[in-house]
């Protein structure tokens, strides 16, 4: 965790959930100074080191450049090694690591539907999208089973894995209101038990309790 020669951070991405929530709280649960920045788009798109978001700069302590880092993924892995949210043992972070890539297939699903060019392809792609992001769910909820049903996905202790999956959820539910505006009383049927806990473990996480609830609170939307 933070110690004195810790860097300072700044995050530049759109003041939304999206790409951005996993590396807010990953700070935040670091214990770290940061700050985020929200760059003019898309006036701002040439200065950004691949012409998108989000960036993550980590401020020198001694007196060398600063460290520049793009894509989300790569950026929550780099915080989540660097402050011990993924373990040392690189079978054991794989593990967790997969979680965060299953979650692509399920977003890929949900654009496809936007996408759709009839009511006809809207429907089938919903049901896709269904079908997916159901096989999605029984695989994080066997996960939490398998760890003692504790409202983790993996140990005692908040993880890279519970974090990115609370953050996956928060968009589904909150953050994808503005393309299906109910989205949230689609997804809150194929919701487990399990999968609640575990949202409301990390919300009530007291690492997190500075931010968690500034994009919304989760475990009130969906046991509303």
């Amino acid at each position: 965790m933070a110690t004195n020669n810790t860097p300072s951070y700044t995050l530049r991405y759109f003041d939304a959930i999206g790409l951005g929530e996993s590396i807010r709280l990953l700070l935040t649960a670091a214990n770290v100074e940061w700050t985020e920045e929200h760059p003019e788009w898309p006036q701002e798109k040439p200065n950004q080191p691949h012409g998108r978001l989000p960036v993550l700069i980590e401020k020198s302590t001694d007196g060398s450049p600063d460290f520049v880092i793009c894509e989300s993924g790569n950026i929550e892995r780099y915080l989540a090694r660097t402050y011990g949210f993924l373990p040392t043992d690189l079978k054991k972070a794989a593990l967790q690591e997969q979680v965060r890539d299953l979650m692509a297939d399920v977003a890929s699903a949900f654009v496809g539907f936007l996408q759709a060019i009839s009511e006809e392809d809207k429907k089938a792609r919903l049901s896709s999208f269904d079908e997916i992001l159901e096989k999605y769910i029984a695989v994080q909820t066997k996960n939490i089973k398998d760890n003692g049903n504790t409202g983790r996905l993996f140990g005692d202790n908040l993880s890279y894995a519970d974090i990115a999956t609370y953050s996956f959820f928060k968009n589904l539910a909150i953050g994808f209101v503005k393309f299906k505006a109910d989205i949230t009383e689609h997804v809150k049927p194929k919701l487990t038990p399990e999968i609640i806990k575990l949202i409301s473990t990390v919300e009530t996480d007291p690492k997190l309790a500075k931010i968690v609830l500034k994009s919304g609170n989760l475990s009130a939307v969906v046991s509303a």
